[in-house]
């Protein structure tokens, strides 16, 4: 008893909320040229080790150097089957499903893959709405920095693979001129043309640089072009997007690298059929805008990898537009470092409703909640009825 005269009460410490053990499925992809997997056996061991069931269709991790055994000695069951990971409360994709993988999904649970908006139709969207299920695009998933995780992380791993696929093509090897990407002494440094400074086109500058090869930058954007030569430490040729300088440099480029992302192809492409015709012959352009229609007049339609090329008035068209697949095995770590813990915290929740109250970068990334579309981007390209997840939540 104190001097008051009052009993001392024990402090109450807070409850933690009860976890709740789920399953998460993932299934082989069918789309051509999909070579990643969500998550990697080191992704599989953290979840299983917390109680939750993986379940992999055979051969899922294939393509990534991942195999079965890896996945079982994680912790995962491996089934023959296709139908049941989508039995799970969590079904884990890479590519959007397919119209029978959206039939085999249920009221209620969660679907997590790439969106593809571009690639996406209306009915696609309407038979998942008919569905009643959750659904989060990778696109549109943020992190507690407001930035776009699976975006960034799959945008680095794009721009330095570009530069690869560039020296490749380049390459005798592949039929090319025989240009070593890069420079030697008493020999002038290859010129390789950036359009874009966002992520894909930072990583496609340092990966250049590290090659000695001559760069030069445009973006319609002076704060971007500016930011990108503080991140790479170094004064670079950048310029916005003029015509007439745009067209001098690809004359004496050796590789384009077309990584603006967000452009209308409707107003006019960045590189026109007359600027490509000016273009050395053997020169090599790598668009990583395929996935949203590409920036170059010449070559709209992108293509698989087992035939990625076109040529066009003489100069090489890489037209591929998931190029990560290409190192799938390093893509796959990457998805599975974002996942992994966006799905201990969709557990520790309880579910999907509860995470996306406590979580506003999962909620940004949610665009179907039971049924209902909750993103206004989608709904006015296919003119369907979206509502404000916020508004939508307090309703519930």
């Amino acid at each position: 008893m104190n001097q008051t005269g009052l009993m001392p009460k024990e402090e109450l410490m807070e409850v933690g909320k009860k976890q709740k053990s789920m399953s998460f499925g993932i299934p082989c992809e069918r789309e051509d040229g999909e070579n990643r997997i969500p998550l990697t056996p080191q992704g599989v061991e953290l979840l299983t080790a917390n109680g939750h069931e993986i379940v992999i269709e055979s051969g899922a991790g294939n393509a990534a150097s991942y195999y079965d055994h890896d996945f079982s000695e994680a912790g995962a069951r491996i089934v023959n089957n296709h139908e049941d990971p989508f039995r799970c409360d969590v079904v884990l994709k890479v590519a959007p499903p397919d119209e029978e993988e959206r039939q085999l999904l249920s009221p209620g649970q969660l679907l997590i893959s790439l969106l593809h908006l571009v690639k996406q139709d209306r009915d696609a969207i309407q038979q998942l709405m008919h569905k009643k299920i959750n659904a989060l695009a990778y696109e549109f998933l943020k992190d507690e920095s407001e930035c776009y995780p699976v975006v960034r992380s799959m945008s680095e791993i794009e721009g330095y693979a570009a530069i690869m696929i560039a020296s490749e093509y380049l390459s005798k090897e592949k039929d090319g001129k025989g240009v070593l990407l890069g420079g030697i002494t008493g020999i002038s440094p290859a010129e390789v043309v950036v359009i874009g400074a966002g992520t894909a086109g930072e990583f496609a500058v340092r990966a250049a640089l590290g090659l000695g090869c001559q760069v030069k930058v445009f973006d319609n954007s002076y704060r971007n072009l500016r930011e990108l030569e503080r991140n790479v430490g170094q004064r670079l040729f950048t310029s916005i997007l003029h015509p007439q300088v745009l067209s001098k440099a690809l004359k004496s480029a050796d590789a384009v690298i077309g990584s603006l992302r967000y452009f209308d192809p409707q107003s006019g492409f960045l590189i026109s059929e007359e600027q490509i015709a000016g273009m050395k012959p053997g020169s090599i352009i790598v668009d990583l805008s395929m996935g949203n229609g590409g920036c170059i007049e010449t070559v709209t339609a992108s293509s698989n990898q087992q035939e990625p090329v076109v040529i066009h008035h003489g100069v090489i068209h890489y037209r591929v537009h998931n190029i990560s697949s290409r190192v799938a095995r390093t893509a796959s770590i990457a998805l599975s470092n974002i996942f992994a813990p966006v799905l201990l915290r969709l557990a520790m929740a309880g579910g999907v409703s509860q995470l996306i109250k406590e979580d506003m970068g999962v909620s940004h990334g949610l665009y179907l909640y039971k049924g209902i579309l909750t993103n206004r981007t989608i709904g006015e390209k296919f003119n369907l009825p979206s509502k404000d997840i916020g508004l939508l939540m307090a309703a519930f």
